[in-house]
């Protein structure tokens, strides 16, 4: 969030908000067995390690979230 310069207040609130979506959410090195706590509107994972790697990124790619798209 150091890298954001926001230009309006309305900006601001959207960039914290797609913060703490990412914070709660998509820290999955923050979780339990490397395994998301919190997994309201997660995209379906694969347990398969050969399906590819996706990426989600919040705030024009400040912030990233990579996981494999289940099958």
């Amino acid at each position: 969030m150091s890298k954001l310069v926001p230009l309006s207040e309305s900006h601001l609130r959207r960039a914290v908000s797609e913060y703490v979506a990412h914070y709660h959410g998509e820290r999955n090195h923050q979780g339990v067995g490397n395994r998301l706590l919190v997994t309201a509107e997660q995209p379906m994972r694969s347990a398969n390690s050969n399906a590819p790697v996706e990426r989600r990124e919040r705030l024009g790619g400040l912030l990233n979230f990579y996981y494999r798209r289940a099958a």
